[in-house]
């Protein structure tokens, strides 16, 4: 009997988890299978691993010695899936994954046309929802993998910066700071705002980068909050306001003329797009090859 990755890989969820029924939740599995594999483990070293009791399963001695050894040992083959997804051209298979408004919208499908290019057989399924309807289905185990716009913190969740963004200013064409080259800090502040509900990835990254700089966001003219990115450019256009969004959401409108963005000198609003899905899984190796993919890319260059 050889020593067995999946085993590793059970035994420390269900470590971490402290319990077989929340370990198998987890895993995808039954609780039978996930006891059967910890007990399997524990005849290959001939020692108990878990100490099982009513309430929450407890490590023995040997089994404390062992955590490291699983956890180094999931990270290796996560490592090595990352490299050698550079390699694969001929994977097959079907990605389901969430992403949220504005990567969902204006990110990902100038994207994934390249992506299709290299790698013509892996399908790609999008939900496109919010931050917590897309954690909510990676638990459940309706989705691989999410891509949202500001960082989460969840004790299940394995999160990853791989795509860098920048918020703009913006204004209509007919606005006077369209024919402006940049404006200060304390002149956009003057100005009436339509923006992104509260919670929103953009509208969290505004209000950090504002308070960073020594604004207050609580001070802000706001005459409107809409619940999308297109509602927001529509009310700019129509000159209901100023706002921030994703460079890469107003591209067109920028090319017809409709929209302008303007810099605020001495600032960028920079942010980053995360990845996130569940500690305790593996991801298949053509969604590593898809994280890989986007975290080679640079965004300027598709958009």
């Amino acid at each position: 009997m050889a020593l067995n990755f999946h085993q590793l890989h059970i035994f420390y969820t269900v470590a971490e988890k402290g319990s077989f029924s929340a370990a198998a939740q987890a895993l995808h599995m039954t609780q039978p299978a996930v006891t059967m594999q910890v007990q399997s483990l524990e005849d290959y070293f001939g020692t108990k691993l878990l100490r099982r009791s009513t309430k929450r399963i407890e490590l023995t001695e040997a089994g404390r010695a062992l955590m490291p050894y699983a956890k180094r040992s999931i990270d290796l083959i996560r490592e090595t899936d990352a490299s050698m997804s550079k390699f694969t051209r001929q994977l097959k298979g079907r990605l389901q994954l969430g992403a949220s408004l504005t990567i969902g919208e204006y990110i990902l499908p100038r994207l994934l046309g390249p992506f299709g290019q290299e790698y013509p057989h892996i399908s790609i399924s999008m939900k496109v929802m919010n931050t917590a309807q897309i954690m909510e289905e990676i638990l459940n185990h309706q989705l691989n993998f999410g891509l949202i716009e500001a960082p989460v913190n969840h004790p299940d969740m394995h999160m990853e910066a791989v795509l860098s963004d920048e918020l703009k200013l913006i204004v209509a064409n007919s606005h006077p700071f369209a024919r402006r080259e940049s404006v200060t800090l304390q002149e956009a502040m003057e100005c009436p705002f339509v923006l992104r509900e509260q919670g929103s990835g953009t509208r969290l990254v505004m209000e950090e980068q504002l308070m960073k700089m020594g604004a207050d966001p609580s001070a802000m003219k706001i005459v409107m909050e809409l619940g999308s990115t297109g509602a927001v450019k529509s009310a700019v256009e129509a000159g209901l306001g100023v706002s921030f969004v994703s460079a890469s959401s107003v591209k067109h409108e920028v090319a017809l003329g409709l929209i302008r963005m303007v810099p605020i000198e001495g600032i960028q609003f920079k942010r980053q797009f995360y990845s996130i899905y569940l500690k305790s899984a593996l991801l298949p190796i053509s969604a590593v090859t898809f994280l890989t993919f986007l975290r080679e890319r640079d965004l300027q260059q598709w958009l």
